[in-house]
């Protein structure tokens, strides 16, 4: 909280957040992203965020990239991506059928 309040002191237009969420409890977590849907939303600042915790981090943006190896795989909308079937699976933990029905470890993502 402090290193985005140091940030807004220079009126940016764009704030660079890495991992905001990084080491912190699930209530801090949950209030710092409200802080940052906030400022996007009132001030105008533009937040480019990196972060690991995808449903957080879909929930918050408004556009989001998939990155794996360095590269980008997917882009697109935020509410758009959280309907994608690869992004409910390998990044928010959700699946339509059984635990045992398939291995999942084999199961190759669609845009490789």
């Amino acid at each position: 909280m402090l290193a985005i309040s140091r940030a807004l002191m220079a009126a940016p237009d764009l704030i660079l957040l890495d991992e905001p969420s990084l080491g912190l409890s699930p209530k801090l977590t949950k209030e710092i992203f409200e802080i940052v849907v906030r400022i996007n939303r009132e001030r105008g600042t533009t937040m480019l965020l990196v972060e690991q915790n995808a449903n957080m981090a879909l929930n918050a943006a408004d556009y989001g990239y998939v990155l794996e190896n360095g590269r980008i795989v997917m882009e697109d909308t935020c509410a758009r991506l959280r309907e994608k079937d690869d992004i409910k699976e390998f990044y928010l933990g959700m699946k339509e059928t059984g635990a045992r029905e398939g291995q999942r470890w084999k199961k190759k993502k669609t845009w490789r």
